[in-house]
């Protein structure tokens, strides 16, 4: 069954709406009958941010989330196969049929509301319901997530991701590369912005003290991705986590934001696996909570 040039444009705007390093989009999809393929754009390169192209796939793995969920609500039901051929991340064959869940249909929703909020998160604090939801979100063979405890563990991500911003603050050619990326963006982060609020580390960035991070970080819900190895299979089932996660969160009014520059320092990931003791490989950090405009999740629900 061919594609119609409407159905085509569902998929391609959903698609174009996934988080991606630097918001460089490395993938292409490619129509066939009955059948999509996500490509990986290999010339989309950093080679000073993303020197294994990690990032880049686990890009294309929150695309492929995008397109499953747009596909479910063509009334397509997705059949994924992971890495076909070394070009390929995954195809998707349509050739069932069957109406989307609501739960589809609000994650799909959720595609175009979901930005990068770099900001400090409103003081109320996530439910602890609502935590174990995203957690189980990422869950999927070869792939999860953990809750960071705040009380126990900020001092040492602190610390860690202190180290990371002075490292990146100070390399020049990761500099000259950021600088380049980020001239796209319609509104440059400002010199003020901080880790975790952001990775893009300036030169101009003004790091807090491991004491002021750790404070921060315990003010926030945090996650980290984790896959059980370090495969490309392994980075494109991180980036699928780490998106099923991020819609589920905004469903629930929640804002978020990823950051990954400071694991390509190995230091900092070897790190962060002996020091929280994390069951595989870190891949992804993920903060999330109520934006600063949203009002108290009790005030919300008294409005329904």
């Amino acid at each position: 069954m061919t594609w119609t040039a409407a159905e085509l444009g569902v998929l391609a705007r959903a698609v174009a709406q996934a988080p991606s390093v630097h918001n460089s989009q490395p993938w292409a999809l490619v129509p066939g009958d009955d059948v999509i393929e996500l490509r990986e754009r290999t010339e989309v390169e950093l080679p000073r941010h993303d020197p294994e192209g990690r990032d880049r796939l686990m890009s294309c793995g929150a695309a492929l989330v995008n397109l499953r969920l747009a596909l479910s609500v063509l009334g397509r039901r997705p059949q994924v196969t992971l890495l076909p051929r070394p070009d390929v991340v995954a195809e998707v064959r349509t050739s069932a049929r069957g109406e989307p869940s609501p739960s589809e249909l609000g994650r799909y929703s959720a595609i175009y509301r979901r930005s990068s909020y770099r900001a400090p998160f409103a003081l109320h604090p996530v439910p602890a319901p609502v935590l174990r939801e995203l957690a189980h979100a990422a869950v999927a063979p070869g792939a999860g997530a953990r809750l960071l405890e705040p009380r126990t563990e900020s001092g040492a991500l602190a610390e860690l991701l202190g180290h990371a911003g002075l490292v990146l603050r100070d390399d020049r050619a990761y500099q000259r590369e950021l600088t380049a990326w980020t001239a796209q963006f319609r509104q440059v982060p400002a010199a003020a912005t901080t880790l975790p609020w952001s990775g893009l580390v300036r030169a101009d960035t003004r790091l807090p003290d491991p004491v002021t991070l750790a404070e921060r970080i315990a003010a926030e819900s945090m996650l980290v991705v984790l896959t059980d190895g370090d495969t490309r299979r392994d980075h494109v089932l991180a980036g699928t986590a780490l998106q099923e996660t991020w819609l589920a969160a905004i469903t629930h009014g929640l804002a978020g934001s990823v950051l990954t520059q400071p694991l390509h320092l190995h230091e900092v990931r070897a790190g962060l696996i002996e020091r929280l003791a994390l069951p595989g490989r870190p891949q992804a950090l993920l903060r999330f909570g109520y934006p600063v405009t949203a009002a108290p999740p009790a005030a919300r629900s008294a409005r329904r």
